[in-house]
């Protein structure tokens, strides 16, 4: 299992887990990342950070630090 962070971009994955806690976690889920939804990876910024992706049909800019606690594949 790889996280976000290491997807390359063009690839749609499934989100497999979540690490972290409290409010970190629940800021991630409540951006629509949770168990078992589509990410689209769009674009990675030239130093990785931020990441952008589709969810649920929006599009977000998720931090670095945050995209190391969503487990996918």
């Amino acid at each position: 299992m790889k996280t976000l962070k290491e997807v390359a971009c063009g690839e749609t994955v499934k989100v497999k887990k979540l690490n972290g806690e409290g409010p970190v976690k629940r800021r991630i889920m409540d951006m629509g990342i949770t168990k078992g939804v589509d990410v689209f990876v769009r674009k990675v910024a030239p130093l990785g950070d931020p990441v952008e992706i589709t969810v649920r049909g929006y599009e977000l800019s998720v931090r670095k630090a945050d995209s190391e606690m969503i487990l996918v594949e």
